[in-house]
């Protein structure tokens, strides 16, 4: 049976050394105690922070999100609606229901006409209606 150091001697039962020089650590009676430091404080300031800006993209998203689904409407309405001619890029369009509720799209101002007027849009390059 080995003979057991004292807890306060520093010694590797592995290596059959003494090894306090080697420890990151004080190892002496007289070392201040090592103590873990309260991180409750910083972790909530920091899940503050992290809430914050996890929200304002989640806000800036949704805005995106938004838009991207009226103009997805409105395309789907226009595309939707019965066209008589070939739009051409560039060109102001405006969006009508005739006597039966049927959306059309027209040349014609709302102002040169009196059907139920929707909308005003211009057809982009990539064939995408944007509102006016």
């Amino acid at each position: 049976m080995q003979k057991k150091k004292p807890d306060n001697i520093v010694f590797n039962e592995e290596e059959n050394r003494y090894d306090a020089s080697l420890k990151p650590y004080a190892t002496n009676i007289g070392a201040p105690a090592i103590t873990t430091t309260d991180t409750v404080a910083w972790k909530n300031t920091n899940i503050h922070k992290v809430n914050k800006q996890v929200k304002a993209k989640y806000d800036e998203l949704k805005a995106e999100y938004d838009i991207l689904m009226k103009q997805f409407e409105y395309n789907n309405l226009i595309y939707s609606a019965k066209i008589n001619f070939e739009p051409i890029a560039g060109q102001i369009y405006h969006l009508y229901k005739n006597k039966k509720q049927e959306p059309f799209l027209s040349i014609i101002g709302p102002a040169e006409c009196n059907f139920d007027h929707l909308g005003t849009f211009r057809l982009n390059a990539d064939k995408m209606w944007e509102s006016l």
